[in-house]
């Protein structure tokens, strides 16, 4: 754990904790994330849920320690959230090294726990790529069928936000709370974008701009990515909580090492494993998985069987195929001038004007505009060996004048980038690990190139000095895991169906970024959210027999 210790999220009584089976279950729902946490809190009313996830419960009064270690170069980033050693073990086999650790957390609230919280819907030409921009593939689904669907989601989460982007997708009802106000380093850009034509507008923040269902404003701490002490970023706890208020069993540290079935294509058990070395089989008479990118196509693979030889769900042998991640573009320097960086964790102006210039040669991309570039003043007082007046002087001149330019491109479905399971590597259940090939298409490349342009273009109108561009050599993922078991209305093209539901197995649904079929390049977890709310209303329809 590159020399963390853990903060001690598991009681002391761990022996007592009670992570047996709830033998009247209607739900079992694999994964505490956003979606497996919508999902439960939109059936517990009516049906008894009970959700499994393999990492612990977060104890919510150490998130100021945590805090500290997200802002202490002593620790990684992965130790800010105790991911890391057996339990999160996994390979590379591509042609690109795949950093799953740098950006995952295993726990009740999974990766919301330190996403940056930026929720923006796909564009309508998202989901009708093939037809659109002559790449990719449509989705079996259109933009209006999720559009009320975001709405939904955007209450849910919490969403300040404004209707001042000309270029996103149709809307008919404002955000729930006003937006974040735009930085000063933002008044800086709109002066360079506006003498080069270029539109920037408000992001779309799943952060309290005012206070909101129960959660304070954002107070600024500025460490967002990793860790929102104030609780004024959603995550996933929120809903979590609810579920459990109306009835739900969480259950954590219950790693699902396979999901059994019947001769009649239905999931009947979950099977789990328990930190004091005890199998469970959590029977229900529906399933929705919902642990993510990764490790839902290995659930699926690690519960192959004799119906089942190629893995769970895999009669199209599309189980892992296609993962995509959303590839970075950006570009940063230094003015003459405070730019007033690192007060606030997240950005509040962006710029979709070329998303929808996408064809067969140029994916979508936006670019946003960061209020947190250049040094942390904390981190460069903690990493230096000075004190007092050469402290001082040095934090004067390395902090405060930085400025950068960011952007998130799309990667197009590829087969030959997959999850599969190592041949040669176990986690602490003795279970294969996950395996990642992974490799970037050259359309993205080209895009990240005309990105750079863009952000370059903006800095030198500004002023700046131009100090590093992170192009095609240097791109790396956004940390954004999808397509590993799409979507598709062909049952030989794609693992679920329009509704998220296994083509092969009646009773079992996925709610994640896995179903994608292409990525766009939008964040994905509103887009999640608004299909966790569709499952849920599917599975809530088919128990009940409608």
């Amino acid at each position: 754990m590159s020399g963390a210790e853990s903060l001690g999220d598991e009681p002391a009584d761990a022996e007592a904790v009670d992570r047996t089976p709830v033998p009247t279950a209607d739900v079992c729902i694999v994964g505490a994330g956003p979606a497996g946490a919508l999902v439960a809190d939109r059936l517990a009313g009516d049906h008894e849920v009970v959700v499994l996830d393999a990492g612990p419960r977060f104890d919510p009064a150490d998130r100021l320690a945590r805090q500290e270690r997200a802002v202490r170069p002593f620790y990684d980033r992965p130790d800010v959230w105790d991911v890391g050693g057996a339990r999160d073990a996994h390979e590379n086999a591509g042609e690109r090294a795949y950093p799953l650790n740098h950006a995952r957390v295993k726990g009740i609230g999974g990766s919301t726990l330190h996403w940056q919280g930026m929720v923006m819907r796909l564009h309508e030409d998202d989901f009708a790529s093939e037809t659109a921009r002559g790449v990719g593939t449509d989705w079996p689904i259109a933009y209006a069928d999720l559009r009320p669907y975001y709405a939904a989601a955007e209450r849910e989460l919490g969403v300040a936000g404004a209707s001042d982007n000309p270029y996103a997708p149709p809307r008919e009802e404002p955000h729930p709370m006003p937006p974040f106000e735009p930085s000063y380093s933002d008044s800086l850009f709109a002066e360079a974008c506006e003498a080069l034509g270029i539109d920037m507008h408000s992001v779309p923040n799943a952060r309290n701009s005012e206070p909101y269902d129960d959660r304070s404003p954002c107070v600024g701490y500025g460490t967002c990515q990793p860790v929102c002490p104030s609780g004024a970023k959603y995550d996933a706890t929120v809903h979590v909580e609810r579920a459990e208020a109306q009835g739900a069993t969480v259950i954590d540290r219950a790693s699902v090492g396979r999901l059994e079935h019947d001769d009649e294509d239905r999931v009947t058990a979950a099977v789990y494993a328990t930190p004091e070395g005890n199998e469970h089989r959590q029977e229900a008479e529906a399933f929705v998985v919902a642990a993510g990118g990764v490790e839902t196509p290995r659930l699926l693979l690690l519960s192959a069987s004799d119906r089942y030889p190629d893995g769970l769900a895999n009669g199209s042998g599309r189980v892992g195929e296609c993962f995509m991640d959303h590839l970075f573009a950006g570009a940063g320097g230094t003015l003459d001038e405070p730019t007033r960086q690192n007060h606030v964790g997240f950005y509040t102006s962006a710029c979709d004007q070329f998303y929808d210039e996408a064809d067969e040669t140029q994916a979508p991309f936006k670019l946003e505009f960061f209020n947190y570039a250049g040094p942390s003043p904390v981190e460069m007082a903690l990493s230096g060996d000075d004190w007092g007046d050469p402290l001082l002087e040095r934090l004067r001149d390395g902090y405060g004048n930085h400025v950068a330019i960011g952007g998130l491109v799309e990667q197009l479905p590829d087969a030959d980038n997959r999850v599969t399971l190592a041949d040669d590597r176990t986690d602490d259940h003795g279970n294969p690990v996950p395996q990642i090939e992974w490799s970037v298409d050259d359309r993205a490349l080209d895009t990240v190139e005309r990105a750079n342009e863009i952000q370059v273009e903006i800095l030198a109108e500004l002023g700046a000095d131009v100090e590093w561009v992170a192009g095609p050599d240097a791109t790396g993922p956004a940390y954004h895991q999808m397509g590993t078991t799409r979507m598709s209305a062909d049952p030989e093209r794609g693992v679920v169906d329009a509704d998220c539901r296994t083509h092969d197995l009646e009773n079992c649904w996925i709610a994640s970024s896995s179903v994608f079929p292409t990525s766009g390049a939008m964040n994905p977890t509103l887009t999640i959210a608004a299909l966790a709310l569709r499952v849920a209303d599917d599975v809530d329809a088919r128990l009940a027999g409608t």
